[in-house]
């Protein structure tokens, strides 16, 4: 039966089978893997091409190939598949059985590390969500790339965001008892900076400014680092092998301090705290796997290793 060729015809359908042939490869693959014979998946793309007035396919008997055409409308309707199944998620689904892909930015260590639990307990809670789990530590570009929500260690400057405060990270002085020798620890701040040092340049590079735990008393000092990183693992590794000491975040080190490998130097006096956001986007409405995520991630953050709880601040997602 020939399949009615008319302007009414579904548009998203048109654009899931253009999807289906470009990732498949070819009109016979696709039309396999959407159970439906091949003239009937060529006609649909004709379809589409006349409806645009455009031609996004060159056809040979060996080979296909996107026109440049082709090549921006296929961009487009991986896009609007991708919004169609949201929002038939959103607006078809319970409240509490979301469905779809949630994309979400972490800070490479901590994402690496921490935020798996409580992502794991995410997707065995809602097995109909899957997650694309995006390691950055720059600031997410929500629109460009997709990205339904970020944890973000530092504070938040972008306007256009809601913040919701998770807690915060404490950063402490560390060095290997190898570094120290048979001297003794530091007795003082002046003590500290006579130390070879280690520089995590995303907080610090030339300089350490350390608090007074006990009268928020402020003490800086310039340091001349032996290596800098970007990387809190690359810092504890050279701080282990007894490199020069430095400024970590507790949770990355908390572990080598109780089993002895580091060393908390001069605990009375330690950097500032970095905060730690759930950020997204304003919009009028959420879909459910992004409220459900927000809630979960929350309620678990207070519990990881290495935090402190902060107060919370920003919006319910309703």
């Amino acid at each position: 039966m020939n399949e009615l060729i008319a302007p009414g015809l579904d548009r998203i359908e048109l654009l899931r089978t253009f999807v289906r042939i470009i990732d498949a490869g070819s009109l016979s693959a696709a039309a396999v893997q959407l159970n439906t014979s091949q003239p009937t998946v060529s006609r649909r793309l004709q379809a589409l091409e006349r409806s645009l007035g455009l031609q996004l396919l060159n056809r040979s008997t060996h080979r296909m190939q996107l026109t440049g055409d082709g090549e921006r409308c296929y961009a487009y309707a991986r896009d609007v598949l991708h919004s169609w199944a949201d929002m038939e998620a959103e607006l078809l689904g319970a409240r509490d059985d979301p469905r779809g892909r949630l994309c979400v930015q972490v800070p490479h260590a901590f994402g690496q590390d921490q935020l798996i639990s409580p992502l794991g307990e995410y997707l065995r809670q809602y097995p109909n969500v899957s997650v694309e789990w995006v390691l950055h530590d720059r600031r997410p570009d929500f629109t460009a790339e997709g990205i339904d929500c970020a944890i973000q260690v530092g504070v938040v400057e972008d306007p256009s965001v809601v913040a919701i405060r998770l807690g915060e990270i404490p950063r402490i002085v560390v060095a290997a008892p190898e570094l120290l020798g048979s001297g003794a620890a530091p007795a003082s701040t002046e003590d500290l900076q006579r130390l070879p040092w280690l520089a995590l340049r995303t907080y610090y590079t030339d300089e350490v400014v350390l608090t007074c735990m006990a009268d928020r008393r402020n003490h800086r000092f310039s340091i001349r680092p032996r290596m800098s990183t970007d990387s809190l693992y690359a810092l504890r590794s050279a701080a282990l092998a007894g490199l020069g000491a430095c400024v970590s975040s507790a949770w990355v080190i908390a572990r080598d301090i109780a089993e002895g490998r580091l060393i908390q130097l001069m605990p009375q006096w330690q950097a500032a705290a970095l905060p730690v956001y759930l950020i997204y986007p304003h919009a009028r409405s959420y879909p459910a796997k992004l409220r459900l995520f927000s809630e979960l991630i929350r309620k678990r953050m207070p519990n990881l290793v290495g935090l402190t709880s902060g107060e919370s601040g920003g919006d319910d997602l309703r």
